[in-house]
Order: C-alpha cells, then sequence, then structure tokens
C-alpha cells in the first residue's frame, strides 16, 4: 500500500514561497539535474521508438506513461517532505527546488531581454538567431516589427503554460498539489515536444496536445485577468503614463482570444497586444491588434515587465488559495 502524503498548508505556503525565490536568484538548474528535462528525455526515447502502425494509441501510452513518471517524482519529494527525521530546512529546499522546475519567470523575462538587446544594438541577424532558439517559426527573413512580435507572442503565450499553470494546479490540489503541478508539467512537456500536426507528430502526439488543451483552458482565460492587474499597477507607477493600456488589455484579451489555432494561447497574446497597443503577427497563421501598428523594442521590454508582475500576482493568489484550502480544513 502506497503510504499517505502528509503535507499541511503552512508547508506548501512556504515550499512555494521559497520555489519562488529560487526562480528569481538562481534560473534554470542545469539539464543533468532538472526534473523536467529527465521527462523531456523520457518523451524522447518514446518518439525515437514510434511504431510505424497504432501511433495514435502509441501516444496515449507514451503520454501516461510520462505523466506517470512526473506524478512519481512528485510523491517521492512529498514523502521525503514528510520525512520528520530529515531537518525541515533541507526539506523544504528540496521540495521548493522541484516545484521550481514547473515554473520559469526569470528565464522568460531573461529570454526576451536578449532579443532586445540585439534589437538595441542594431544587430537584427543576432536578434533572429536568438529569437529561433524560443519560437519554432522561421526567422530568418523577419523584420524588426516581427522579430519585436514574435518574442512578445512567445513570452505572453508562456506566461500561461510555464507560470500560471503550475502555479494554479499547485495551490488548488491542497496536499497533491505537488503531484498536480508535475501532472500538468509533465503534459506541458509532451505537448511542447510532440503536439505537432505535422506528418511525425501528428498522431503521437495528438493525446498530448488535446489534454494540454483542456489542462491550459481555465488558466488562459484567467490570464487576461492577470495581465490587465499588471497593467493597473504599470499604469499607477507611470503615474498616468499612455504606455499601456488596461482597458485595452481586457476587451482584446476576451474579443480576440480564439484569433489563433490554439484555443488557449490567444488569450495572453490578445491581452498583451491590447496593453501595448501593437500589431502581433505569425505569417500567414493570425493578426492580433490588426488596427494597430508593429512593435519595438520598447514594447519588449515593457511586455518583460507586464508579466514580471503577472508573475507575482500569481504567486499571491496561489498563496490566497493555499491559505482559504487551510482555513476549510480547520472548519
Amino acid at each position: 500500500m502506497i503510504p499517505p502524503v502528509q503535507v499541511d498548508a503552512t508547508e506548501l505556503l512556504i515550499v512555494l514561497l521559497l520555489a519562488y525565490v529560487l526562480d528569481l536568484v538562481f534560473n534554470e538548474p542545469p539539464a543533468s539535474v532538472h526534473p523536467v528535462v529527465w521527462m523531456g528525455r523520457l518523451i524522447s526515447f518514446f518518439r525515437k521508438n514510434a511504431p510505424d502502425a497504432h501511433r495514435k494509441l502509441y501516444g496515449i501510452f507514451m503520454g501516461l506513461c510520462t505523466i506517470l513518471f512526473g506524478a512519481t517524482l512528485a510523491y517521492i519529494v512529498l514523502y521525503f517532505m514528510g520525512m520528520e527525521i530529515v531537518p525541515s530546512p533541507l526539506r523544504y529546499l528540496v521540495a521548493a527546488y522541484f516545484l521550481k522546475a514547473t515554473f520559469a519567470i526569470r528565464c522568460l523575462y531573461e529570454a526576451a531581454n536578449e532579443v532586445r538587446a540585439e534589437l538595441d544594438a542594431g544587430k537584427l541577424d543576432d536578434a533572429r538567431y536568438k529569437l529561433s532558439m524560443y519560437v519554432s517559426r522561421d526567422t530568418s527573413a523577419l523584420d524588426e516589427g516581427h522579430v519585436s512580435s514574435a518574442i512578445i507572442e512567445t513570452t505572453s503565450e508562456n506566461y500561461v503554460d510555464g507560470i500560471l499553470s503550475p502555479l494554479l494546479f499547485y495551490a488548488c490540489f491542497g496536499p497533491l498539489g505537488l503531484i498536480a503541478a508535475y501532472v500538468f508539467k509533465a503534459t506541458s512537456t509532451l505537448d511542447s515536444m510532440v503536439g505537432y500536426k505535422d506528418e511525425r507528430h501528428r498522431e503521437i502526439g495528438w493525446f498530448s496536445a488535446r489534454l494540454d488543451d483542456v489542462l491550459n483552458w481555465v488558466p488562459a482565460r484567467l490570464s487576461v485577468l492577470f495581465i490587465y492587474a499588471a497593467t493597473l499597477i504599470i499604469r499607477l507607477l507611470c503615474r498616468g503614463s499612455k504606455k499601456v493600456d488596461p482597458g485595452c488589455a481586457l476587451k482584446s484579451g476576451f474579443a480576440e482570444g480564439l484569433k489563433t489555432p490554439s484555443p488557449n494561447s490567444g488569450y495572453p497574446m490578445a491581452s498583451v497586444a491590447g496593453a501595448l497597443r501593437v500589431k502581433l503577427e505569425k505569417p500567414n497563421t493570425y493578426v492580433l491588434g490588426r488596427e494597430f501598428t508593429y512593435p519595438v523594442s520598447e514594447d519588449i521590454k515593457t511586455t518583460s515587465w507586464i508579466i514580471l508582475i503577472a508573475s507575482l500576482f500569481a504567486i499571491i493568489i496561489s498563496s490566497f488559495i493555499i491559505l482559504i484550502w487551510s482555513i476549510q480544513t480547520l472548519i
């Protein structure tokens, strides 16, 4: 029999806040000790050995095995947290390390600013190259406006699956929060590696892509509210500056959220497009904020701040959810 998980709300909150600090201070751990990289290697093994027949069924098997692997990792960490023989600071640090692996605030911020720095230096080719490491589209012929658009798109889109979703899953599932975060992260990693519609991935990635759509459905729509709140803070700090438009962020997010092929990615992208009053375009695929002009490098900087502040709100709301769960268990 599997022993029960025993984690109280105080421990959940400590782990969450410590994970947030670890992310901001240390960024991503080395690949050799990164739990998400471990999941990625498992997915690569399955993808490499995919059969020619029954590929959709094989994709379901691959997805379930990867999710089980991620959930097992999280369970082992939770079991370790319950070992009172181990000093509590060490238990919290280990759990925070594994939780931190499910989200990437600083990484998103730095990726955007790497591209912006190249544009500010007038090095368009270098900006295209840096961008190619973060997006799947061909960047070789993009002009400055489309380079700026692409990095803003990926930064805002990844706010959902790279920050908001794992934090909400962690907060909403109480003692099983870390397991829920790893189930989500395994699904997200599967989608990023095999959830494509090309001939190689269409069938083996079908299950992963559909499950990722389901798990991100609510967080994607909530992201509009988080981005709206972040733009309010920026507008307040800039004392009435027209740098961002909170009202347009809210309106555009919900009005144009379904204009992308994905049922989820359009919401945060459209919200940021409205906040900045810029046009975001993936050629031959979608246009958000059609009535505006293409963004410039300064808009990338503003996007980074929007995502940073929206991420802080995600941490705060997740903390409140944990506290509410704690109060309910006492009643």
